[in-house]
């Protein structure tokens, strides 16, 4: 390494995570990390800087060390999502290029620290590794923006020119100890998030689960239902304060254990930490089908509609179960982000349905297989269907399967056995419904219909 500053150095990564163009001093720190001109990024803080700025589609500035040779450099990067030939890229500038020595770390005690800190909370959250929110509660409306991203709903303030704890957590795969964010419908009502990284059984990051406290008095919309409003469905009004916040507190406590527990902790405790998340998760499931349950069986159910991009949903579904997949080795198939198909439903409902038939398919489905995620239009009818190489459905069973607690094989792990029946009646509440095409060994074809509804076009 030369001890003069090259100053800027500048190059492009593109959306399949490639250094297309670079300046010579980038294109020497590519080869330097045995990396090819033009081939995948191989400087890896770079390439997760650029890949998250591509996937968040912001500015992300920050300071990186990198590794070259014997030696660490310290330089600053800018990273900007832009457009070349019409594809999504990151430009990046980098500047301050200087020699680096290293510093002991302190994650432990920052680690603990963080726990301490989420000992108090007003409510608990989770991302998967797009940062696609996959949990917000209690928060009145918190549902409404499950898929979507953390930026989008949150705009996190830097603490510094550039920096952004919680991004920076995201690429150095750590805890955020403290990120303040204002909600992006009402920038008054502010919260603290804290988090610690969730990391998947191949060792890759996997998004965030966390807590947040309100910075200042909680907002009208953000507080639950009064007991008076509730108080016809007793068993919904009770389930947040007598089981979800303390399931919350357990899996988010577990989770912490197993992403940065103290040292010396030995395997089998943190599989033991595993063992309860797991197992967190899964209560807190039966609790959600238990609430929903409820809802779809009072009289006169229904669901107010409006357009609905399927299609959107559909990857949005596809998104937030990516890294069950990629652990289950099974590859999902979304449609692509040029497709679209009006309908006429529910954004949170239809979520929660594609969720479950995506989900389902991944669970039987084989190491090694594929779920199809396709949408099609014929006549006034819109729908959306899920397609495994699982072992498949026998004709007699097709029926039982949307029964309440309808299961083939009780003894084969899996749901509650509520999922497809409070799927069907959310379908149904929308003025659709879900069938399925099955026969042992040629796996199981899943379609949910819905009124179509007129395509959108921009003013």
């Amino acid at each position: 390494m030369t001890d003069i500053d090259p100053g800027v150095v500048s190059g492009l990564v593109d959306a399949e995570g490639r250094l297309i163009a670079a300046d010579p001093r980038l294109l020497a720190l590519q080869l330097s990390a045995q990396g090819e001109d033009g081939g995948t990024f191989a400087v890896p803080q770079l390439a997760s800087l650029a890949r998250l700025c591509l996937t968040l589609q912001t500015v992300i500035s920050r300071s990186v060390m990198v590794a070259e040779g014997d030696e660490t450099l310290t330089l600053w990067v800018r990273a900007v999502p832009s457009a070349e030939d019409a594809s999504r890229v990151a430009r990046l500038s980098l500047t301050g290029w200087s020699e680096h020595k290293a510093e002991h770390s302190h994650g432990v005690a920052e680690g603990r620290s963080a726990d301490l800190n989420q000992l108090v909370h007003d409510g608990s959250w989770a991302c998967d590794a797009r940062l696609m929110l996959t949990e917000l509660s209690p928060v009145a409306n918190g549902k409404e923006w499950l898929g979507k991203r953390l930026t989008t709903v949150f705009e996190l303030e830097e603490v510094a020119e550039g920096e952004v704890p919680l991004i920076d957590a995201a690429l150095d795969r750590k805890g955020c100890e403290a990120q303040l964010a204002a909600f992006r419908d009402d920038p008054v009502s502010k919260v603290t998030l804290f988090a610690v990284p969730k990391i998947d059984d191949g060792g890759r990051f996997s998004g965030f689960a966390g807590h947040f406290r309100w910075v200042g008095e909680i907002p009208d919309w953000a507080q639950p239902e009064p007991e008076s409003k509730a108080s016809p469905y007793p068993l919904e009004s009770q389930l947040d304060g007598a089981m979800r916040d303390p399931l919350h507190r357990i899996i988010t406590q577990a989770d912490s254990l197993i992403a940065g527990g103290p040292q010396g902790l030995q395997d089998v405790y943190v599989g033991y930490a595993g063992d309860i998340a797991a197992a967190g998760r899964h209560l807190l499931g039966l609790v959600d089908d238990l609430s929903d349950l409820q809802a779809v069986e009072r009289d006169g159910f229904s669901i107010a509609g409006e357009p609905v991009d399927l299609a959107d949903v559909s990857r949005r579904a596809a998104g937030l179960l990516g890294v069950r997949a990629a652990n289950a080795g099974v590859k999902i198939d979304a449609p692509d982000d040029d497709e679209h198909l009006m309908a006429e439903g529910d954004f949170r409902r239809l979520l929660q349905i594609m969720v479950n038939l995506i989900g389902n398919a991944v669970r039987y489905s084989p190491k090694g297989a594929q779920v199809w995620v396709r949408i099609e239009q014929e006549g006034d009818l819109a729908a959306v269907i899920v397609a495994d190489q699982g072992k498949g459905i026998a004709p007699e069973d097709h029926d039982m399967i949307f029964d309440k607690f309808g299961r083939v094989d009780h003894n084969e792990p899996g749901g509650t056995g509520l999922g497809l029946y409070i799927s069907r009646k959310l379908a149904r509440a929308m003025g659709g419904d879900i069938s399925v095409d099955s026969s042992p060994g040629r796996g199981a074809r899943f379609v949910l219909t819905l009124p179509a509804a007129a395509p959108s076009f921009p003013d």
